[in-house]
């Protein structure tokens, strides 16, 4: 069967342009051939971290960064293709590191310890690997320290060399010399005022002798002061106690005598009868009231000229 040379041009092309893809995803670092699964991190910075490099697990590639997207809080959500068949926890660390000084920046997995295995599609936790220059950072400042240091001990060793500071020296040890004499007189005054210390330590010790002495009378006297104190403090405490007995006695007498109905409290509170009668005057009471008000002419009458008196109302006790 003969085979046209337009059908021999077109499949040469399709296999051109496969090759030319799978050849551009091999440059990539891409394997066209392999199962991949989809896993996130989200960066706050990449620092120079790019599409298509390496994802290691100590030193061993798994994976490549697939996408880099800039998210709307300005943050940037990364996508990495790793082998189907690497198993990773859930508490792995994403962290962006620069292996060498000479290759760029590659995404370390830190496998973390869970027995969780992260599914497909999982956002591991992000890190960033301090740079080189934060890293001497500092050493710097300990350096700059140092040289300031440096710097003030030349001057001091310079302004030593100095003619004026020398003369300043020798007038110091001029000052000093005179100070050294003063210092002597002093010296001369406090031994003469130590025999006078002397004799003051003599008399002190004298007395705290005597006392030594008549501490066995001292005693004595403190421990007669204690009885007499004593004896008041119990003098007083008993006197009251048999006033509060005796006001006792005397409540309890009185409560004995309400509960026999002796005296006003008594029978007022035990005699039911003048409980009946009391309230029965306060009802009465309360009667007559009401008929002041509604006939007061009955009980209070003025009249110049004489009028028939009214026929008498029995007042409703319900009206107040």
């Amino acid at each position: 069967m003969k085979i046209a040379n337009e059908t021999k041009i077109g499949i040469l092309t399709a296999l051109a342009i496969t090759c030319l893809i799978l050849g551009y995803n091999y440059l990539k670092g891409n394997d066209v051939f392999s199962n991949t699964r989809k896993f996130y991190a989200i960066y706050d910075r990449v620092d120079g971290l790019t599409i298509s490099r390496p994802v290691l697990v100590n030193g061993f590639q798994i994976g490549r960064v697939a996408r880099l997207d800039l998210q709307e809080d300005h943050k940037i959500r990364a996508r990495f293709d790793i082998a189907s068949d690497i198993e990773l926890p859930k508490n792995t660390i994403a962290e962006i590191q620069s292996p060498d000084l000479l290759s760029g920046k590659a995404v370390v997995f830190k496998l973390g310890n869970s027995t969780e295995i992260a599914p497909e599609g999982f956002q591991f936790t992000a890190g960033i690997e301090s740079s080189l220059m934060e890293s001497l950072s500092p050493i710097k400042d300990k350096a700059t320290i140092t040289l300031v240091k440096i710097d003030s001990v030349l001057t001091a060793v310079n302004n030593i060399l100095n003619p004026e500071f020398q003369k300043s020296i020798q007038n110091s040890f001029k000052s000093i010399e005179v100070t050294m004499k003063h210092m002597e007189g002093t010296t001369a005054k406090l031994t003469t005022s130590a025999d006078r210390l002397n004799s003051i330590m003599s008399n002190v010790e004298s007395i705290t002798q005597n006392l030594k002495n008549n501490n066995e009378k001292i005693n004595n006297v403190l421990n007669n002061i204690d009885k007499i104190t004593d004896q008041v403090a119990k003098g007083n405490i008993q006197e009251t106690l048999l006033n509060a007995s005796k006001s006792m006695a005397e409540v309890n007498a009185i409560m004995a005598k309400i509960k026999k109905g002796e005296g006003s409290i008594g029978m007022l509170l035990n005699d039911n009868r003048l409980y009946e009668n009391l309230n029965k005057t306060a009802a009465d009471l309360d009667k007559l009231m009401v008929d002041f008000r509604v006939n007061p002419k009955r009980y209070v009458h003025f009249s110049l000229f004489g009028k028939k008196a009214k026929v008498y109302t029995e007042p409703d006790s319900t009206k107040k």
